[in-house]
């Protein structure tokens, strides 16, 4: 059984990638609770890849700013406190479905309720966590100077997703050490087989990704300075949809459609979730990550990226810095494809050092 979060689209693409690796080693995925903010919905995406029952349930997520780009942290709190209710509900709801389907392992994507649930129900079934963040428990992992109490927050936090858990897989951008004492695995991204299948070229364009829609009106003011650049956004804003003009382009967020995108295009500019950097990584395509505003997570990530030589951070969409940039980049992208390519490999010698056999 899954227990994914549902905010961003990484955790739930690394479902997929995990699904369809124990397919292939032949166990069957029976059940995906997928935990979202009730004025979202499960991507279709989810829906189309996974053959197994898809229930959501509500889950603590963050309050965005009026233009919908930052973090506001303390509202955030407080509107999760007054949803406990909810959250009580939740519990009972994924315990109701593990009594259901007897699961031999729950695997958790970085879900609170689900560590919480591992918590207060005590289930006889392991548990092992999955996630970029629990590179953070790993005393070899470098923070970025500077926001300690962010970085106290975010560890606690991240012991809060897995307690109980018997492994935590941190996936990273980059070979780790093993860190015994907190049972933290380092372990490649899980990128999907269409990430790996596709054709290579450079079609000149830069892609942009907007995980929070707020951000296109910088694209557009950028661009009215810079009409000669094309671009190609992904958001989820439904007004933005189609061609604004000859060169700027809004398309609403398909993950077919983006990953073709992103194959040909010039170089990958996106908020800096891992998942979207890691797969601009495997192509070989130069990243210019800005992160949200108050989400530590993305601060440490652009931080650590660039570590790799994968590109370059700002804290604005400032293009311009990303174009001077791009005749200088020189990546190749063969180490990182080896550590990625090992993952399957990697996934069943961890489940199976659980408990749960192989065939």
């Amino acid at each position: 059984m899954f227990i994914v979060q549902g905010e961003g689209r990484g955790h739930m693409t690394q479902s997929i990638s995990i699904y369809n690796m124990l397919k292939k080693a032949g166990h069957r995925v029976s059940c995906v609770l997928i935990g979202i903010n009730p004025h979202r919905e499960i991507p279709d995406f989810v829906k189309q890849q996974i053959e197994a029952e898809i229930v959501a349930f509500e889950c603590p997520g963050f309050v965005m700013d009026a233009k919908i780009k930052a973090v506001k942290l303390l509202p955030s709190v407080v509107k999760n406190i007054f949803r406990l209710g909810a959250f009580m509900n939740s519990l009972r709801s994924i315990h109701r479905k593990v009594k259901e389907h007897k699961p031999d392992l729950i695997i958790n994507f970085y879900t609170p309720l689900a560590g919480l649930y591992n918590f207060l129900y005590r289930p006889s079934v392991p548990m092992v966590c999955i996630a970029h963040q629990y590179i953070y428990l790993h005393p070899e992992y470098e923070f970025p100077a500077g926001k300690v109490m962010d970085k106290i927050a975010i560890k606690v936090y991240t012991r809060f997703t897995s307690m109980g858990a018997v492994k935590r897989l941190a996936l990273s951008f980059y070979p780790i050490s093993d860190y015994k004492k907190l049972s933290v695995v380092g372990f490649p991204p899980l990128l999907r087989k269409e990430v790996i299948a596709q054709e290579i070229k450079d079609g000149g364009y830069l892609l942009v990704y907007l995980v929070n829609s707020g951000y296109s009106e910088e694209i557009i003011n950028w661009h009215k300075k810079n009409p000669g650049v094309e671009l190609h956004c992904f958001t989820d804003k439904k007004s933005l949809d189609g061609k604004y003009d000859d060169q700027l382009y809004f398309h609403q967020l398909n993950d077919k459609k983006f990953l073709q995108r992103m194959a040909q295009c010039r170089g990958l500019v996106s908020t800096a979730g891992f998942e979207s950097v890691c797969e601009a990584m495997y192509m070989g395509k130069p990243v210019f990550m800005v992160p949200v505003q108050g989400n530590y997570e993305q601060y440490c990530n652009a931080r650590d990226a660039c570590k790799t030589g994968t590109g370059m951070y700002d804290d604005t969409f400032n293009i311009d810095r990303f174009l001077n940039y791009l005749p200088t980049h020189k990546q190749n992208p063969a180490q990182f494809r080896q550590w990625v390519n090992s993952a399957e490999e990697k996934i069943a010698e961890q489940l199976y050092s659980v408990g749960i056999a192989s065939n």
